[in-house]
């Protein structure tokens, strides 16, 4: 276990721990920080056993330390958990009602208390998890064992990742087939919903009603490399997916889910309770983050808020904010121009936050505060994780500057809390639409130009789908303002060019449709991307339609990037272009 913990290093981490089903009963170790440390305590206390769970945690609610780390244990149930649980709080409370006592601070823990408590109310291990899972709201994925139960285990994903590996009597649950890999290359990558009951000698799967059912067998590819991208074609794509993992461990380290607060940290909210305006710098990808967060920035928190292109901003001498911050958006924190962009800012006395995917990057170690997005590794050179990780703390962001600027009253940071913990969940329902939008896709291949339109909140949006269909299919694309049709680009339009508009309903909502009618009116195809209000509203004045689940102002525009980056992806694969590889690009851009 501790050798797949290792192979799992390169998600991050700050806390590990084992827990197995011994002689005498559950046993556990855990250790914050690395895994050397949990290595030292296993050679001080070492442990015997045939059944075990293993786990590296990101701190997500709780302080990193040993109470809040995994495996979390209640009575005689021991667990490992990826993910949120949406519905913790509520779950929590009644459990507590119920006479149970938390040891920790994490939603985690209320999985194994639920599961306990289905266990002493005289429900076997079996069914006491099929009820547990139906409890649970949220994306999440599970391993579970049991006291008394050696050479028992189960497992659950929704949302979240789960590969079940085949040995010779012996049995393998990971997040990750490379965590499995050293032990056995024939595996199974569980389905949405799917849960599944082993033993050292065999497997049970049933999918999210309870019903028992077959799923594919594979071998893993021997080259570790190719084991990462696991039952993907590409990175790309599983980066796609891995995105209700990756938005969860961005959010939660800057969510308390008992209270419904947020926070950003200390240096990071002082720096927008005063300020006069703040500025956001970036490069590509990060910029239409940026550029999104404007809005949020400007109406939630009433913050005057610019968005820069760092290559742009050092060279013409700017005037930067007398009293609020200056943001650098990056995913490596090695970006060039976003790196010389920070350091002018220093130069002038104004306070540099970094939100960056790599805390130990140039730009997090010369900020003045850091905001870490934990999206983990990002292999595909289209940046599509690290972009909803960004998102989603600079929306975690934004909302922090509102309350501590006197905008964001409890109660409503208590439902913004409830609507960021239900993204993950959102974000998998937007992912079930992949196959409508492979086949959308293929009307594209043809095209020599797309338009992609957006108004307010999802102008950045429109840009950033330009841009990623660029990228990966080489198609040339172009993002506008919805409202800037009139002022040139509608001579762009001609009989059957693509025009993707994004457009869930909002105030402007009927102002895009109007655009929407003025492009169909000179043979254009539409795509139109909306929310169930939106479609229902369009009527017939879209070709093709992507719905997206419901959400909220700060949500919407995060889940509106899914079929983005999905119709960019089918696009290229449709054209036979290298998607995780497109001509002349690089990953990190560290020189100008």
């Amino acid at each position: 276990m501790i050798d797949g913990l290792k192979r799992l290093e390169y998600r991050g981490y700050d806390s590990a721990g084992i827990a197995v089903t011994a002689a005498g009963g559950l046993d556990r170790r855990r250790a914050p920080g690395k895994i050397v440390n949990l290595e030292s305590l296993l050679r001080e206390q070492p442990m015997n056993a045939t059944t075990g769970i293993a786990h590296t945690r990101w701190a997500t609610h709780g302080k990193p330390n040993e109470s809040n780390a995994h495996p979390h244990m209640a009575g005689g149930v021991a667990i490992v958990h990826n993910g949120i649980i949406e519905n913790f709080r509520e779950l929590r409370d009644t459990l507590q009602a119920a006479g149970r006592t938390f040891e920790s601070e994490t939603d985690s823990e209320v999985i194994a208390q639920l599961l306990d408590q289905k266990i002493s109310e005289g429900a076997d291990p079996v069914d006491a998890f099929e009820a547990t899972l139906a409890e649970l709201e949220g994306a999440f994925a599970l391993a579970v064992i049991f006291d008394g139960q050696e050479g028992l285990m189960m497992g659950a994903r929704r949302g979240s990742p789960l590969v079940l590996g085949y040995g010779d009597g012996e049995m393998y649950l990971g997040s990750d087939a490379i965590a499995l890999a050293p032990f056995t290359r024939d595996v199974t990558y569980l389905e949405e919903g799917d849960w599944c009951v082993l033993t050292p000698d065999s497997f049970d799967i049933r999918n999210a009603r309870g019903e028992r059912v077959n799923r594919k067998r594979v071998a893993s590819a021997v080259n570790d490399a190719l084991i990462e991208r696991g039952e993907y074609d590409h990175f790309m794509l599983k980066e796609i997916h891995e995105q209700p993992e990756s938005i969860a461990r961005s959010i939660m380290p800057y969510v308390d889910q008992v209270a419904g607060t947020l926070d950003i940290g200390t240096v990071a909210t002082a720096s927008f309770t005063a300020a006069d305006r703040a500025v956001a710098i970036a490069c590509g990808t990060a910029y239409y983050a940026a550029f999104t967060a404007k809005y949020w920035f400007e109406q939630a928190a009433r913050l005057s808020f610019e968005t820069d292109i760092a290559s742009e901003f050092r060279y013409r001498q700017p005037v930067l904010p007398q009293s609020g911050p200056a943001l650098f958006v990056s995913q490596s924190g090695e970006t060039a121009d976003t790196l010389a962009a920070l350091r002018y800012c220093r130069q002038n006395g104004t306070t540099a936050v970094a939100i960056v995917n790599v805390p130990e990057s140039s730009i997090a170690r010369e900020a003045g505060a850091v905001v870490p997005t934990h999206a983990g590794p990002e292999i595909g050179v289209a940046s599509t994780k690290a972009f909803t990780a960004q998102l989603s703390v600079l929306a975690v962001m934004a909302l922090a500057a509102a309350r501590a600027r006197g905008h964001l009253l409890p109660g409503d940071e208590v439902k913004a809390v409830k609507n960021l913990l239900a993204l993950p969940r959102k974000v998998t329902e937007a992912l079930e639409s992949q196959e409508q939008i492979a086949e959308i896709a293929k009307t594209l291949t043809q095209a020599n130009d797309v338009l992609f339109l957006g108004r307010g909140r999802y102008y950045p949006l429109a840009l950033e789908g330009a841009l990623k269909l660029k990228e990966v299919s080489y198609i040339h694309a172009e993002g506008y303002a919805a409202g800037e049709l009139k002022h040139g680009p509608i001579a762009l339009i001609e009989k059957d060019l693509p025009v993707v508009v994004v457009a869930p309903k909002d105030e402007l909502f009927e102002k895009t449709i109007s655009n929407v009618e003025e492009v169909r009116a000179r043979g254009a195809k539409v795509i139109l991307i909306s929310d169930d209000a939106g479609i229902a509203m369009a009527g017939n004045r879209a070709d093709h339609v992507i719905r997206l689940p419901d959400g909220d102002n700060f949500t919407l525009p995060i889940l509106a990037a899914i079929p983005l980056q999905l119709l960019a992806y089918h696009v290229a694969v449709a054209k036979g272009t290298d998607v995780d590889q497109p001509r002349n690009l690089a990953k990190s851009v560290t020189v100008e």
